[in-house]
């Protein structure tokens, strides 16, 4: 069987070792869904995306991403990283601009990658804007799920809410960076919370250094924590709109994410709203190269 071109960097940092890594397999058409998911259970990274010949030619490329557990309709690391990946191989100098469509699942997803004296940076548009979860949820269980008070969950005007975009995340609050640093899934509170509302759990409180700093438990989906979550940075926009955040015409975060676990992320966050409704979300980053080789599918 033929071996098949791999990348892997890091995405949201400007530093190696940092960010989030990600796998990008090329050359991908003949691979099925089974393949695919043995490959990104090799790699075991939070995500593996598959690059495809696009159905539409006046688009960069097709891709399937996947968790080491399932396939996932829409992700943001590895739309950033993708689409780094593939403007440098078709980019040269250190000043230009390369616009990488994508055709998720979820849809079609614009990528903007600039290249500015040799700084590469990407901002993609989410591909869909953030529903609410209709589902209730517990504040006493979401504290003792993830071995807080009850008086840690929430500040200010921000409660703890699900909201879907593409993947869905349950969104929580909590007082202060000393809590969000205690923040650890505890069981058995964590399994009925997952149970009751979301695999992906989203934590997260004021920053020092940035507008909001973040971590992310999804250790059902195989990922116990992940350093940056794209995907739910785009959703945030949602959650960060219901508590007042956010006013009519643009309005720009920084955040932060990995830091309690070693993996500093940085992402910009800018979101469009207009008569009091959010129109659109744009998620910035860049990604540093780490490896490059071949893998050998299994056999389909």
């Amino acid at each position: 069987m033929t071996a098949l071109p791999f990348a892997t960097c890091d995405v949201f940092t400007d530093a190696p070792y940092g960010g989030n890594p990600l796998a990008i397999v090329e050359g991908a058409d003949d691979l099925t869904t089974a393949q695919m998911q043995l490959i990104a259970r090799e790699f075991n990274l939070s995500e593996t995306i598959f690059v495809q010949t696009p159905d539409d030619p006046a688009n960069a490329a097709r891709v399937r991403i996947f968790f080491p557990t399932a396939e996932i309709p829409f992700a943001g690391h590895p739309t950033i990283g993708c689409a780094i990946h593939l403007a440098r191989a078709r980019q040269a100098g250190n000043d230009w601009t390369d616009l990488i469509t994508l055709e998720e699942v979820a849809g079609l997803v614009p990528v903007t990658v600039t290249c500015k004296s040799g700084k590469i940076t990407a901002q993609f548009t989410a591909p869909v804007l953030p529903t609410p979860h209709p589902d209730p949820v517990d504040p006493d269980l979401i504290a003792d799920a993830l071995g807080l008070e009850r008086a840690q969950i929430g500040f200010d005007s921000h409660a703890p809410a699900m909201w879907a975009g593409g993947p869905d995340f349950l969104y929580v609050p909590v007082a202060s960076l000393d809590a969000l640093a205690r923040a650890q899934p505890t069981q058995p509170a964590w399994g009925r919370l997952t149970a009751e509302s979301n695999e992906s759990v989203y934590a997260y409180t004021r920053g020092k250094d940035c507008d909001f700093r973040a971590r992310m438990f999804a250790p059902g989906h195989g990922i116990a924590e992940d350093p940056a979550t794209g995907s739910a940075s785009a959703i945030l926009a949602a959650q960060l709109h219901a508590s007042a955040q956010i006013g009519d015409g643009t309005t720009r975060f920084s955040l932060h994410q990995g830091v309690e676990m070693g993996r500093p992320s940085q992402i910009g966050l800018s979101v469009d709203c207009e008569d009091g409704e959010v129109t659109a979300i744009r998620v910035a980053g860049t990604a540093v190269p780490i490896m490059s080789g071949r893998i050998t599918p299994p056999e389909a």
